[in-house]
């Protein structure tokens, strides 16, 4: 072999050598600059505040900032999406992951993966799903929603913060279980179901306890809860498997990252993500919205969406909703 040949291996070996230095340097100083936290939803529904709780501790254990970017849009889709196309794989751009990014690719042709293009962190908590109707409304009642549906096939109408969101597939398993029809009316979150079910623009809402402050406050009625136990704040509220249908929903979500992070800087995330749900201040703030957590490591994480996939494929099959 020529010197020539030889100079040109041991520049392609030192380039190499040097790139692994590199990376292990930067692996080795995160987070020396603030992170993106993507929260798919509009800011101060029930996510974007239990997200800023738990990013605000994350972030004193990693000594960095963690900024929030709400992207919302497809039912808590946009933001994950939009980092798997475009962010650096460096741990400076990070998203919450809802469980619409595994069910969303099995409804429609999407531009991600959710096998590929993710690098799972860390598993964090879910949330008490509730129907809502207007204080003002006929309905006192489940039951009474289901005679009027019976009698009024598909007139009754209900909110969701999106098409293909766990409110969506819950509510239309409901209504298969019942014999009855409803319309579903997509929003992008909890402000807009909130003031659709408010001024009766929609006869319910189905959502997260965004709605809690208006239950509170007597202008929304709870008809329902989706837990597998009552919840404490409201022990009056039957939960789905009290009114006859087998289900608990809760919609557990976690945190990732694009793919190709280093395994470094995945485990310094989900330390300080995992002490964050420990913290007693993140607790209270998730009790507020009947959420608890539900603390899973990386690889246990990552088998979590291997089986929740397995698992809304054949929801989604049995409701006719797969895609062709």
């Amino acid at each position: 072999m020529s010197r020539y040949g030889l100079k040109t291996i041991a520049f392609a070996a030192m380039h190499v050598v040097g790139a692994l230095l590199a990376t292990a340097a930067s692996a080795q100083d995160y987070p020396s600059k603030p992170i993106t936290l993507i929260v798919p939803w509009p800011a101060g529904g029930s996510t974007d505040i239990s997200m800023r709780a738990i990013a605000d501790s994350a972030s004193k254990v990693l000594g960095q900032p963690i900024v929030i970017d709400n992207k919302a849009g497809g039912g808590g889709t946009v933001g994950p999406a939009t980092m798997a196309a475009s962010a650096k794989p460096d741990g400076y751009t990070i998203s919450q992951i809802p469980i619409t990014v595994f069910r969303l690719p099995l409804m429609q042709e999407v531009s991600w993966d959710p096998a590929k293009d993710f690098t799972y962190i860390v598993h964090l908590t879910g949330y008490t799903f509730g129907v809502t109707t207007s204080a003002e409304s006929q309905f006192k009642s489940w039951k009474d929603v289901v005679e009027f549906a019976k009698a009024n096939p598909g007139k009754v109408t209900y909110a969701t913060p999106g098409a293909g969101t766990s409110l969506h597939i819950g509510m239309e398993q409901i209504a298969a279980m019942s014999g009855i029809k409803l319309t579903q009316v997509p929003f992008k979150g909890g402000a807009e179901t909130n003031a659709a079910v408010l001024g009766q623009h929609t006869m319910l809402q189905a959502d997260s306890t965004g709605w809690r402050p208006l239950v509170d406050a007597g202008k929304l009625r709870l008809l329902m809860v989706w837990t597998g136990a009552r919840s404490p704040n409201y022990p009056d509220v039957p939960t789905l498997k009290e009114l006859g249908y087998p289900m608990v929903y809760d919609s557990p979500f976690g945190i990732a990252g694009p793919k190709g992070m280093d395994p470094k800087i995945v485990a310094k995330l989900h330390d300080a993500f995992k002490k964050a749900v420990e913290d007693p201040a993140v607790v209270a703030t998730l009790a507020k919205y009947d959420m608890v957590p539900n603390y899973k490591n990386t690889e246990d994480y990552k088998k979590f969406v291997v089986e929740v996939t397995a698992s809304e494929r054949k929801v989604i099959e049995t409701l006719g909703l797969a895609k062709k």
